[in-house]
């Protein structure tokens, strides 16, 4: 009997969970592990705050997304040891295994961040990457009526990295609606040198913040916040006042993983990035936020990954060479308020360009381009997320980047 261990039942573990067990024979007995017993749908965090989304919309069980011969065992990750081929439980279980996937993700973590983590924190100081926190900050938005409302990305990389831009313009929308507009400064501080990280994109984006009036501050590297008298303070001493701030915290991977000797600095698992295979280990694989992928920690990626690893997989367990290999795929709508939004498409070495999207010059998307149907796609995904992406259905979509539909050489 063959064991395979799947660490974490998000995104990326529980597809691999549903697509290995359909593809794996008896002989193999798969185990998921996970300490969470709600499955979260994370892109749902960013409607939650404007009561687009009531918290009831973007949670349900994770055992309903397992499928059956698979075993889940709900318990934290106290131990990883790669020498031993083991995983020990909070609960001093060990679990043995012949192959590994990492799919524990990645995490905001606000006491990466001197002064952040301060009482504070739920106060002036909100997030809305995390369920508790889009909760609280909707609360904030409600009595907010005036002053400077600040929007401050940390560090990257960061799950989901158009996030913060989407928030900026939906709380540019949301506070135009409620007739609070003419009295809400609104900042965005980013130690990107743009708006964000792709060049033709972000010349896109960037005339967005001017034409909405967002204050753009690049170049900041935030070295603390002084929570007390409400300013960000750089490594170069310039200061960023705020009167409610909206902070993207520094995310991290597990803490077993960087205890395991298997990660980067920011405790996300070093990889092969074309096969996830660790480049420690030869029986270990990382998948989703978890890997230390040069591409968007975004649903989009675990996706378009799966559709590689899990083919490598099957012949590698077989001694047979891995064929596929990921470009680095992504795509990501990012919604821009007034029930439009953007898509944009790009991998490794590729980056967004303008054109249609899936189908080449039909769409019935439209990549850098603001649109109501690229609202309603980013709208229909959550449908798509719960009922096909999770329980490893095929979506028609290929995995691989394509070129044809694009316009070349846009500026």
């Amino acid at each position: 009997m063959k064991r395979l261990i799947i660490l974490g039942a998000g995104t990326a573990g529980t597809m691999a969970a549903n697509k290995l067990r359909e593809q794996l024979d008896d002989d193999w007995e798969i185990t998921i592990v996970d300490q969470d017993e709600t499955h979260y749908y994370q892109p749902g965090y960013l409607f939650i705050p404007f009561g687009s989304y009531a918290p009831s919309d973007v949670t349900k069980t994770k055992r309903e997304f397992i499928p059956r011969g698979v075993n889940y065992v709900s318990a934290t990750i106290a131990k990883l040891d790669p020498e031993a081929d083991s995983v020990t439980l909070d609960n001093g279980t060990e679990l043995g295994y012949d192959y590994l996937v990492i799919a524990t993700g990645t995490h905001p973590t606000p006491s990466e961040t001197p002064g952040l983590d301060s009482p504070e924190y739920g106060k002036t100081v909100h997030d809305f990457y995390t369920f508790e926190g889009a909760v609280a900050l909707r609360d904030a938005l409600a009595t907010f009526e005036s002053g400077r409302f600040v929007i401050n990305l940390i560090e990257m990389p960061i799950k989901c990295p158009v996030a913060p831009l989407e928030f900026a313009f939906l709380a540019e929308a949301y506070f135009t609606e409620h007739g609070k507009r003419d009295n809400v400064e609104i900042v965005y501080v980013t130690p990107l040198d743009a708006a964000f990280t792709k060049p033709v994109a972000a010349r896109h984006l960037g005339s967005m913040f001017e034409d909405r009036n967002i204050e753009l501050v690049p170049d900041f590297y935030l070295e603390r916040v002084d929570a007390e008298n409400r300013k960000l303070i750089s490594y170069d001493e310039r200061e960023v006042d705020y009167d409610l701030l909206v902070t993207v915290p520094v995310n991290m991977g597990a803490t077993f993983v960087q205890e395991a000797g298997l990660g980067d600095e920011m405790n996300h698992v070093n990889v092969d990035h074309y096969t996830f295979l660790s480049t420690d280990y030869d029986n270990i694989f990382a998948l989703g936020d978890a890997a230390n992928l040069p591409t968007s920690k975004a649903g989009s990626v675990a996706h378009f990954a799966m559709d590689v690893f899990v083919p490598n997989f099957i012949n590698y367990v077989q001694g047979l060479p891995m064929r596929e290999r990921f470009d680095g795929h992504a795509n990501c709508y990012i919604e821009t308020g007034y029930n439009k939004a953007m898509l944009i498409d790009f991998n490794y070495t590729t980056e967004p360009l303008p054109g249609k999207y899936p189908i080449p010059g039909i769409g019935p998307f439209s990549l850098l381009k603001e649109t109501e149907a690229n609202h309603w796609g980013k709208l229909m995904f959550k449908w798509m997320y719960w009922n096909m992406l999770l329980r490893g259905k095929n979506i028609p979509v290929p995995s691989h980047m394509m070129m044809a539909g694009k316009e070349r050489g846009a500026s």
